[in-house]
């Protein structure tokens, strides 16, 4: 096997314990239940997987725990923190306080007081976290194959720089579950104007083969696993994506996911390249307020009509999907 396509390989392994995380964050993990998934010696994933995401397997579990926490401490507001921390995997509220505290620089019910009137919008995130002087390992390997682009995501602005407004009404509407095919991207992408085009490039060059990539069957998705105002900018999460039959085979650097069907609140909006963060803003920081709904723990997404279609003006065309579920 080709060294390109070795790193791939491990990639792909990653990706599917990622994935798997991602789905049962609150229950224990053991590594050598990770190890199974990923097909490595428990001995030798440990070791991998610390060297491709810059932190050991239970820190990183720990910190996707404490982000998720931080975001239903603003959504759930009249639940308790021990509910929340039981919510995300804590075994009661003493330990998920000390760590909380050990990660933002504040104690659980501050950052409830702090931020009492946001919805997803922090207004300076990055003073909430710790410095701990490390940066995340620079391994070319590594991001010369996760890091590859459907359209721009410009920068994420927060809520008094202004939002934009939807073409029509936001709708709500149940979607259906659906398979994507995706390459996945760790790392800051605010302000890369070339990182989506790159990530859809390399996607496409694996689709296009297959003939996967028909319009208007076909349904190309960014899916946002992280919340850019929590994760610091080197977490961040993004997966670019195609849709593709539930039964299509993937390999190397190439994963599959499902997003769930479900209810979602749908925002249909033409935007400039530097114009995404404040349509976000609008669907979590004006109409979700007043919608009567809470966002739930599903992935949030963008869809494109087609491959990278713009306006005339040089605007994006964009739906932007929030899983919603009924206010209790």
């Amino acid at each position: 096997m080709k060294n390109h396509d070795h790193t791939k390989h491990y990639v792909s392994q990653i990706n599917e314990v990622l994935d798997y995380i991602d789905r049962n964050l609150t229950r224990s993990f053991t590594l050598e239940e990770l190890a199974a998934i990923a097909g490595f010696s428990k001995y030798h994933f440990h070791r991998i997987f610390t060297a491709f995401l810059g932190e050991t397997l239970f820190r990183y579990i720990q910190r996707l725990r404490l982000e998720k926490a931080a975001r239903l401490l603003l959504e759930r507001k009249e639940e308790s923190i021990t509910q929340i921390a039981m919510d995300v995997g804590f075994s009661g509220s003493a330990p998920f306080s000390r760590a909380f505290k050990e990660v933002f620089c504040i104690r659980p019910s501050d950052w409830k007081k702090k931020h009492r009137n946001s919805c997803h919008n922090l207004s300076n995130p990055e003073q909430s976290f710790r410095k701990n002087g490390k940066d995340l390992p620079n391994n070319p390997l590594y991001h010369s194959v996760i890091s590859s682009e459907i359209v721009r995501y410009a920068e994420r602005e927060t809520m008094n720089k202004g939002i934009v407004q939807p073409i029509g009404s936001v709708r709500v509407e149940r979607i259906e579950q659906m398979t994507l095919a995706y390459i996945r991207y760790i790392g800051p992408y605010q302000g890369d104007e070339l990182l989506f085009e790159r990530l859809f490039n390399q996607l496409s060059h694996w689709a296009n083969p297959k003939n996967m990539i028909r319009f208007p069957e076909a349904k190309c998705i960014i899916v946002y696993h992280d919340d850019p105002d929590i994760t610091q900018p080197e977490k961040l999460r993004i997966s670019v994506c195609i849709s593709v039959p539930s039964d299509t085979k993937v390999q190397k650097a190439i994963g599959k996911m499902v997003i769930d069907s479900g209810k979602c609140a749908i925002g249909h909006f033409e935007v400039r390249g530097d114009e995404f963060g404040k349509a976000w803003n609008y669907m979590y920081g004006f109409w979700l307020p007043h919608s009567g709904y809470v966002p739930d723990d599903r992935h949030c997404f963008e869809l494109y009509p087609k491959e990278k279609e713009t306006h005339p003006e040089g605007k994006y065309t964009v739906d932007i999907h929030v899983p919603l579920k009924s206010a209790e």
